[in-house]
């Protein structure tokens, strides 16, 4: 693949031919988009420029983000606006069950914003939002898709589990060696010790995390990550390419190939993890339901 040019001048690889994003022939998008307008609502899909949009909303499943829009962190490749972030809406997990009941969501996941400001990292809200929709759409099962919960992360995981979501996650993203610039105000091992507590207590096969590949690492690390997954006791692992959301963000070094994340989808599963989605479209929300 050869480098083009973009703003800046930094070097850009040419997108190879294998990322392509199907679209809709339904009013799908345009139904779901309306709703979370009038709800004052936001889904992950939106906000984070998710390639899969189409194929998840058309199946029954959308990925809200609580918490407001505005993050405390400055990860280097992710979409999410960041600032000071508003304060925290008692309206909002009636308003997100409100309007998944409205969809007739079979699975539905709640992300958020890191909220360094708050005590618990925002995961009372979590736990409200569970409440809120077991109430509305008892039929549904559910997934959490939690920061690192500091300044308290063993708060912030039992407030989280005991509300009891069918799925916990939380994603590493990339490798420790890429963490510092990657993610800044994060911590590798610390990620890797929220799964293992969580998989401590709820057992491993409703434990999730998730990596993103193209910013710079190499094989032996992903494999190494994976491992590391692994050894904490998560059963579920996602995995997918990078795509900078625009020339402010890290740019992809690297598009790893179909086979390639086959190669590592099969490494995953050789391990023991029991479900796997690896392949370069897939994000950490990919095939949720369960």
């Amino acid at each position: 693949m050869s480098p083009v040019e973009y703003r800046g001048k930094k070097p850009k690889l040419e997108r190879p031919s294998w990322i392509k994003v199907a679209v809709p022939g339904d009013d799908s998008l345009k139904r779901v988009g309306e709703l979370m307008s009038k709800g004052g609502l936001h889904t992950v899909c939106q906000e984070a420029h998710c390639p899969n949009i189409y194929e998840c909303w058309q199946r029954g499943t959308a990925t809200f983000l609580i918490l407001g829009e505005v993050c405390t962190r400055k990860c280097g490749f992710c979409a999410v606006s960041k600032g000071s972030p508003t304060p925290v809406d008692p309206d909002e997990p009636g308003e997100l069950a409100e309007a998944a009941a409205r969809l007739d969501l079979k699975h539905v996941v709640i992300t958020s914003v890191d909220r360094d400001d708050l005590p618990d990292g925002g995961a009372g809200q979590f736990a409200k939002t569970l409440e809120a929709l077991r109430e509305k759409l008892p039929s549904a099962t559910t997934e959490v898709l939690v920061p690192d919960f500091r300044p308290d992360p063993v708060l912030g995981l039992e407030i989280v589990l005991n509300a009891n979501p069918t799925i916990f996650s939380h994603n590493v993203e990339t490798v420790r060696r890429l963490y510092p610039a990657a993610r800044p105000g994060s911590n590798y091992d610390h990620s890797v010790s929220l799964l293992a507590s969580a998989a401590e207590k709820i057992g491993g096969d409703r434990v999730k995390s998730s990596l993103i590949l193209g910013l710079g690492e190499q094989e032996d690390e992903v494999k190494e990550t994976i491992q590391d997954l692994f050894n904490a006791g998560s059963r579920r692992i996602n995995l997918g390419q990078y795509l900078a959301p625009s020339d402010r963000h890290i740019p992809v070094k690297r598009y790893w190939s179909p086979e390639e994340f086959n190669a590592l989808g099969d490494f995953a599963r050789g391990l023991g993890f029991i479900k796997v989605e690896s392949a370069p479209l897939v994000r950490s929300s990919y095939h949720a339901a369960v």
